[in-house]
């Protein structure tokens, strides 16, 4: 028999064997061709251990550890200040890119409770929720200092909850910057207004 169809007849073959063992189970162990990572030495997350002090294999990281990459320092930028005698300014440029961002983002977390435009008349208290929250445009909140605004969004305050862990830093920095331009569209004053268009107010 000549070489090719000697090779062809054994490919077949093994095909057919192969094919043949499709939903058959056995009891016996796999044959590994080669060893893998999955018979390692390691320790599961949840198992025990005989080195450790109470036998657990998932450890508490020591104290004042902190993971690579998520060293957060800056206080201003990622908690809006140390504390109420130093609240931060917003770092971030505003442009109007931040500002559609912080208006999408404020859509999204903040106008169930506060409302389309601030004023704390939100779908959660249309629907029956005994404390509203504080309107925007008070004047309390218009001179509050953005890092409070960031710290209050982060950690949350009375009956608000944090969304720390739901809004990333910049897109809350972002939301601060949006509250100020819905805060400006209520307290502008005509000399806010460019030269060029205080002839279309009158």
């Amino acid at each position: 028999m000549k070489p090719q169809p000697r090779i062809a007849l054994l490919a077949g073959l093994a095909l057919a064997a192969l094919l043949g063992c499709r939903g058959q189970t056995s009891d016996e162990n796999p044959i590994w061709i080669k060893h893998g990572m999955e018979f390692q030495p390691k320790w599961l997350p949840y198992g025990k251990n005989t080195f450790t002090a109470d036998g657990r294999n998932m450890q508490t990281p020591p104290e004042g550890t902190v993971a690579v990459g998520l060293l957060k320092a800056d206080d201003d930028y990622y908690r809006g200040g140390k504390d109420t005698a130093h609240y931060a300014v917003n770092p971030l440029k505003i442009d109007m890119a931040l500002l559609e961002r912080g208006q999408d983002r404020f859509q999204i977390y903040c106008t169930p409770c506060h409302g389309r435009t601030g004023m704390g008349d939100g779908m959660v208290i249309k629907h029956g929720f005994p404390i509203p929250p504080p309107n925007f445009h008070d004047d309390r909140i218009v001179n509050m200092p953005d890092g409070q605004i960031f710290h209050t969004i982060t950690y949350g305050v009375r009956n608000m909850p944090s969304y720390g862990k739901q809004v990333p830093e910049e897109d809350r920095w972002a939301i601060v910057a949006y509250l100020r331009a819905l805060q400006r569209s209520t307290h502008a004053t005509l000399n806010d207004v460019p030269d060029s268009e205080r002839a279309n107010l009158k």
